[in-house]
């Protein structure tokens, strides 16, 4: 099966990176938080 996202999959993404780095002080900060969202679908993924 091939993944494939679609423009409005993309744009929501982008959205969400957007929302998470605005509330960041620095580059650190962004990078633990998206570190912990990737570990948190991580896990869901392999129930």
């Amino acid at each position: 099966m091939v993944d494939t996202m679609t423009d409005r999959q993309f744009k929501t993404i982008l959205e969400m990176v957007d929302m998470i780095l605005d509330g960041c002080k620095d580059l650190e900060e962004a990078k633990e938080k998206v570190q912990k969202l990737i570990e948190n679908q991580s896990g869901k993924s392999n129930e």
